[in-house]
């Protein structure tokens, strides 16, 4: 069974069992940052998510853009997944969720970058 989410709140965050409430990075497989950061706050450039990408293998990256959507993707992330031929689904939080559930249980192969609040 795959590694899904439960339960997101502002700030909280439930994925197989465990209570989460700091950003986090995970696959299907496995939690891969429970405590992520990026250099700026509100906005996620490729440094900040490349050797995450680099170990997982993804075929999509979904990123959590926050409650209310407020942390930005910046372009070199854009450019750098499209390089690769990867999929980029950014959205709110709460939507990227559902997404990356759907995608984990339909057996593909998904990393999820979430940032909690805001």
């Amino acid at each position: 069974m795959p590694l899904l989410v439960e339960e997101y709140s502002f700030g909280r965050l439930k994925l197989g069992g465990r209570v989460y409430t700091k950003d986090i990075i995970f696959t299907p497989q496995r939690v891969l940052d429970d405590s992520w950061w990026r250099a700026e706050g509100h906005r996620l450039a490729w440094s900040d998510i490349s050797r995450y990408v680099e170990e997982a293998k993804p075929g999509v990256v979904v990123v959590g853009t926050g409650s209310s959507g407020r942390m930005r993707v910046g372009e070199d992330v854009v450019e750098a997944l499209r390089g690769l031929g990867l999929e980029l689904v950014a959205a709110p939080t709460g939507y990227a969720v559902k997404v990356y559930n759907k995608l984990a249980l339909r057996g593909e192969n998904v990393m999820a970058a979430l940032h909690l609040t805001c």
